[in-house]
């Protein structure tokens, strides 16, 4: 990155990039994302049409997390490069759905660049990111929610989002997200609820990391709202409630105190073990 050049989010300016920079964020918030996506069904086709579907999606999701880091984090020239080719791609993925979803009936169209898409994808990342952050790390205040809200009305239009397609402030967004949540438009089609049992409790992490993976997707789930954990059929009662909101608290209060080159940074090289061990198991299941 040239000196001088903070990229679209720059440091000590953008909320967003504050919240993202964050080490729980950055570990969490792409598999609860991709969670809330998917129980949109004309937005999930468009999500794995021309891919390999749910045969490496932890794949894919570290190649999507590393591709939004180089956005956040990344200089102007690297942010419009990505955004290009993400554009790009969009715009050849669109289709029909096969069979009837939920309230979708077959034939429903679906487009990558939709904009109804485009902002659905978009106020997940958000919500996600929104979440983590101030369950894990800390609340933000009113005027920080308006600046992150902003920055993401930014980061949509780079993704080829027109600002007028989207909510103007941090309350519309919150408004349209709650409107969408309770929408009977959400429907979960079997390969999505196939997809949610593996990114909610499969990451595939080597031998010595699979004592915090019981956390980590426990943390996953608790995340979730509540309508999507039931769309997915996650069982979920008062006591894991409580034990989620105990956690979350050890957290915060951890936070406090861990050495910010601990608690910050891009989490790429963890994004790259998961997606290395995803691809070694498939390798030895296929020798």
């Amino acid at each position: 990155m040239r000196p001088g050049d903070e990229g679209y989010f720059p440091r000590g300016e953008s909320v967003l990039r504050r919240v993202h920079g964050a080490k729980p964020v950055g570990l969490l918030y792409g598999q609860r994302a991709l969670l809330m996506q998917a129980t949109h069904p004309l937005a999930f086709a468009g999500l794995i049409a021309n891919t390999a579907g749910l045969e490496a999606p932890f794949q894919r999701l570290a190649r999507t997390a590393k591709t939004m880091e180089r956005v956040y984090f990344g200089s102007r020239a690297e942010a419009d490069r990505v955004t290009a080719a993400v554009r790009g791609m969009h715009a050849r993925v669109s289709g029909a759905l096969d069979e009837r979803a939920g309230p979708h009936p077959a034939g429903a169209a679906y487009r990558a660049d939709a904009p109804e898409f485009l902002l659905w994808i978009l106020a997940c990342l958000a919500d996600s990111a929104e979440t983590v952050y101030e369950r894990l790390v800390r609340r933000l205040d009113d005027a920080e929610r308006e600046r992150f809200w902003a920055d993401y009305a930014l980061l949509g239009e780079l993704f080829g989002l027109d600002r007028r397609d989207g909510p103007a402030d941090y309350a519309e967004y919150r408004a349209y997200v709650a409107e969408r949540l309770a929408s009977p438009e959400l429907h979960v089609v079997a390969e999505a609820r196939e997809l949610a049992r593996r990114v909610a409790f499969e990451m595939p992490l080597p031998a010595s990391r699979q004592p915090g993976l019981r956390v980590t997707n426990f943390l996953v789930v608790g995340l979730l709202p509540a309508r999507v954990r039931g769309l997915y059929g996650i069982e979920w009662d008062p006591a894991r409630q409580a034990g989620f909101e105990a956690l979350a608290r050890a957290l915060r209060a951890t936070a406090r105190v861990t050495p910010a080159s601990m608690r910050r940074g891009s989490s790429a090289a963890e994004y790259e073990l998961v997606a290395r061990t995803e691809r070694e198991r498939l390798a030895r299941a296929a020798a």
